[in-house]
C-alpha cells in the first residue's frame, strides 16, 4: 500500500478552524454586573473596587476578594468568575492592538528591531519582527464573508497588509476622480442652467432646474454635490423623455443644445462610477 503524502500547508492558509474571539463587548457594563454581586454579597470593601471604566483594576479586586462570595450560592460564584474569565480575555484581546499599536509608533520614531526585542521579551531582531506581526494579526481580517482575523503568522500579515494597501490605492484612485467630476460637474450644470431659456422646459423638467438653480450657488459639500448630480441627472432624463414624446428638440438655440449635449455625456461617463458623498 503506497504511502501516503502530507501536502504542505501553505503559511497564509486560514485554520481549519476560525478562530474565536470576544471582539466587542460593553465591559464597562460587565463589571458595574460583578459590583452588583458583591455588593448582593454584602462585601465589605465593596466601595474600594475601582470604578466601572478602570476594567484592569476591577479585575484584581474581583481576583483578591473572592472570599467575599464564599457565602452566596453556587450560581452566583460561577456567573462571577465566568465574568472574569470573559473579561481577562476581552482585556488580553484589547492589549494585543494596543501594543501592536505601539510598536507601530517606536518603529515610526526610528526605533530598530534590536531595541523591540527587550520590550517585546524576545531575544533577537527577528524574533521581535515575528512578534510584532503576530500583534499586527488582531487589527486585519481576512477576505472571507465573516472577515475572521487573520492567521497569527508573518507570512498571513503581510498578505493580509498588501491587500489592505492594495485597497488603499484604489480608494484614493476613486477619490480622486470623484473628486475630478467634482470639478467638472459644477460648470457642466452652471452651463445648462444658463442656457435654460433656449430650452422647451414642460413641468417636470422645469422642476428639476428649479432645484439645480436652488443648490448651483452653494455647492461646496460631496452631499451637495450628489445632491446637484441627481438633479442634473433628471432634468436631463425629463428633457430626454419630452423629445421622445414630441418628437421635437428640446433645444432651440445651438448654445442650448451643446450644453446639453455635454451634460449628457458628462453623466454617461458618471454612470461607470457614480458619484458618492
Amino acid at each position: 500500500m503506497a504511502k501516503r503524502v502530507r501536502k504542505s500547508t501553505r503559511p497564509t492558509k486560514p485554520l481549519v478552524k476560525a478562530p474565536v474571539r470576544i471582539g466587542s463587548l460593553d465591559a464597562v457594563a460587565l463589571v458595574g454586573e460583578l459590583r452588583q454581586i458583591h455588593e448582593n454579597a454584602e462585601d465589605p470593601d465593596v466601595e474600594r473596587m475601582p470604578a466601572d471604566d478602570e476594567l484592569y483594576g476591577a479585575l484584581l479586586y474581583a481576583e483578591k476578594h473572592t472570599d467575599a462570595l464564599r457565602t452566596q450560592p453556587p450560581e452566583a460564584r460561577r456567573a462571577a468568575a465566568l465574568k472574569r474569565v470573559q473579561l481577562w480575555e476581552y482585556l488580553r484581546e484589547q492589549s494585543e492592538s494596543h501594543q501592536a499599536r505601539a510598536v507601530d509608533d517606536a518603529r515610526e520614531a526610528g526605533a530598530h528591531w534590536e531595541q523591540l526585542a527587550p520590550a517585546l521579551a524576545v531575544n533577537a531582531p527577528s524574533a521581535a519582527y515575528n512578534k510584532a506581526k503576530r500583534l499586527r494579526a488582531s487589527t486585519l481580517t481576512d477576505e472571507t464573508p465573516q472577515a475572521q482575523p487573520v492567521r497569527r503568522t508573518p507570512e498571513a500579515v503581510l498578505k493580509a497588509e498588501r491587500r489592505i494597501v492594495l485597497e488603499q490605492s484604489a480608494e484614493r484612485r476613486a477619490q480622486e476622480e470623484a473628486q475630478k467630476r467634482h470639478e467638472l460637474l459644477v460648470p457642466v450644470a452652471g452651463r445648462l442652467l444658463e442656457q435654460r431659456d433656449g430650452l422647451v422646459l414642460d413641468e417636470d423638467a422645469d422642476y428639476w432646474f428649479e432645484e439645480i438653480a436652488a443648490v448651483l450657488p452653494h455647492c461646496r459639500t460631496p452631499l451637495q454635490m450628489v445632491s446637484l448630480h441627481r438633479y442634473l441627472d433628471a432634468a436631463v432624463r425629463a428633457l430626454a423623455k419630452q423629445e421622445r414624446q414630441t418628437g421635437r428638440n428640446a433645444a432651440l438655440t445651438d448654445g442650448a443644445r451643446l450644453a446639453l449635449t455635454a451634460a449628457a455625456d458628462f453623466l454617461k461617463a458618471a454612470k461607470t462610477e457614480p458619484i458618492t458623498p
